[in-house]
């Protein structure tokens, strides 16, 4: 045999694997790629507040004031820690980096629940080159949802140990990256129970059932009853304050469009943008997934769970999400289900790229290399040629601006950008003045906000006659909130500001941006508002979410796993006549 094809007949070392993720993304990320990504300068602005207010999450640079509370802390808090020797942005790319690179060994640990560890390797290898994973972490700067797949991911090996080997290290590793997940986001906890570890529990009770393992079918449903229990204690317990704020102040608004949830049929920019580059090359593999996954029993839990996120992250073009969502429908983004659609889809990917190598070698192998660098390639290309790009991005120096507003006591009213897309979040990051507009729609609780159906006033054009008829609210009200500077980058606004007695006070640089003022505006006071989190809140929102990942990390170096996942667990590419009962 050939040293050709010894190499295909072995799984790749994870090692190689997480060394190839480092080689792809690595750079990339050095040269701060993602920083003008959609979300980018959302997740840094929360960073900088804990920064400087560990275990305060009142934050009053927007909306006048709103709760971090609403939304998860755990990357933040990390990035928050990285920016005090790495500074903000690089502590972002670092955090981002590690859940890039945790990635992949949570594909690897995962795919070895379905398969053997050979396709489970080739499996690993191919989410490095997701092109899902390229658009959430160049395009739309998801950091929270990269990171708590990846912990997931790792979780979930550990679940499936506790239930059909009833190891007790299993049980508390896996509640513990399981808490550590839930900390990074919480829309991932809230789906990924159905969508990743329903199908585990699935095959555990399949696997128990036909003997496969050690443990029973009372056992596995009673320990798998143990582990929820636990874990849903524990995030009501970590995410506690976050709870709260959501009993207290339930989202009540006019829903706010987001292609995500357009018919991909009705417009091809979209369904590039959605579907084509996220899925990229696997678009290919779609047939075998169906086919192949739909012929083992013992993969068709996963099966399902793919099938159903593929359908949800369809938005729109299907009637499916808005059927079982209801009003939720309205509030979610549908882009993160075509990433957990492509990750619940490779460990079949393995199965086919081992067949590929088996028959066709070298061929198979160049093949399958250039569809892997053509999918992350074109999510790349796309982060030019998208025509979406400038209602997330305005890449311009709001240096001036920030400056302007910490001069001269100016940061004692607040202000809104026009046209600035996402570096509204920048702005805020580096000055001290408040904004009443924001990049967080969750949070909002101003009525000139809520009551119409926009997101930011900075986009406010690109949401038509809602967005407008919110922005003339606000600007009717500028009194009430000390609302005395705007800065305009798109001259769209200026005839309204004009109108409405607003006047062009500085212009910076090259007149790109145009400062503007009224001048019966009184200073800004603050807000009163119920929804400011109580102390005590402040207090666990700063130490339980680092605790429980701090706590996961010492787990995993005090508590090693020789073999994380039985190898017995994976079926093989092809079934042998000993396991043909094993395979429909």
């Amino acid at each position: 045999m050939s040293t050709t094809t010894q190499s295909y007949s072995r799984p790749i070392p994870i090692l190689a694997i997480v060394l190839v993720a480092l080689a792809v993304h690595g750079p990339l990320l050095l040269m701060q790629l993602p920083a003008g990504s959609f979300d980018a300068n959302f997740h840094m602005f929360f960073a900088s507040h804990y920064a400087h207010h560990w275990f305060n999450p009142w934050n009053e640079k927007w909306f006048g004031g709103f709760s971090q509370t609403t939304y998860p802390p755990l990357t933040h808090q990390w990035i928050a820690l990285l920016s005090t020797v790495a500074g903000l942005k690089m502590g972002y790319m670092l955090v981002q980096l590690i859940a890039v690179l945790l990635l992949p060994v949570g594909v690897f640990r995962f795919a070895r629940i379905w398969v053997d560890d050979r396709a489970a390797s080739y499996a690993a290898l191919g989410s490095v080159f997701l092109g899902a994973l390229a658009f959430l972490v160049y395009q739309a700067g998801q950091l929270a949802t990269v990171s708590s797949a990846a912990l997931y991911l790792n979780a979930l090996p550990y679940f499936y140990e506790w239930m059909t080997e009833a190891r007790a290290r299993s049980l508390i590793k896996g509640v513990a990256i399981s808490l550590a997940a839930a900390a990074a986001h919480h829309v991932t906890l809230i789906f990924g129970v159905v969508l990743f570890a329903g199908p585990v529990l699935w095959v555990a009770y399949l696997d128990a059932r036909d003997e496969r393992v050690s443990g029973s079918v009372g056992g596995v449903l009673s320990r798998a009853a143990v582990f929820a229990v636990l874990v849903g204690a524990g995030v009501g317990l970590v995410l506690l304050p976050y709870w709260l704020a959501i009993i207290q102040h339930p989202i009540h608004q006019i829903p706010i469009p987001h292609d995500s949830r357009a018919n991909f049929l009705l417009n091809s920019t979209t369904a590039i943008n959605y579907f084509v580059i996220p899925y990229g090359a696997l678009i290919l593999a779609l047939p075998f997934i169906l086919i192949r996954g739909a012929s083992s029993r013992r993969l068709r839990p996963l099966l399902m769970g793919f099938w159903v996120t593929m359908i949800f992250g369809l938005g729109g073009t299907t009637p499916v999400p808005k059927w079982l969502l209801g009003r939720a429908y309205e509030i979610l983004t549908f882009e993160r289900f075509t990433f957990w659609a492509t990750l619940l889809a490779m460990p079949i990917v393995g199965i086919l790229a081992i067949q590929l190598l088996d028959r066709f070698r070298s061929k198979a192998a160049v093949a399958l290399s250039l569809a892997a660098v053509g999918t992350v390639g074109a999510a790349l290309w796309w982060l030019t040629a998208n025509p979406y790009r400038s209602t997330g991005m305005a890449a311009t120096n709001v240096d001036p601006v920030v400056a302007f507003l910490n001069r001269d006591g100016h940061d004692a009213y607040r202000y809104i950008t026009l046209g600035f897309g996402s570096e509204l979040a920048k702005v805020s990051t580096y000055t001290s003045a408040g904004s009443v507009d924001g990049d967080y729609n969750s949070a909002r609780l101003l009525p000139e906000m809520t009551h119409y159906g926009s997101a930011q006033l900075t986009n406010a054009k690109f949401y038509g006659s809602a967005g407008m008829a919110s922005l003339r609210a606000m600007l009717q009200h500028a009194n009430r909130y000390g609302l005395k500077y705007i800065f305009v980058h798109d001259t769209y606004y200026e005839p309204l500001l004009t109108f409405v007695g607003w006047r062009k006070i500085e212009t910076f640089g090259t007149g790109e941006i145009t400062a503007w003022s009224k001048d019966d505006v009184p200073p800004a006071h603050k807000i009163e508002s119920d929804a400011v989190p109580a102390p005590w809140q402040g207090l666990l929102w700063g130490i339980l979410p680092i605790g429980v990942s701090f706590l996961a990390i010492f787990l995993e170096l005090l508590l090693p796993e020789q073999r994380r996942v039985p190898t017995a667990a994976g079926i093989p590419v092809r079934a042998e006549p000993s396991e043909q009962h094993y395979v429909a």
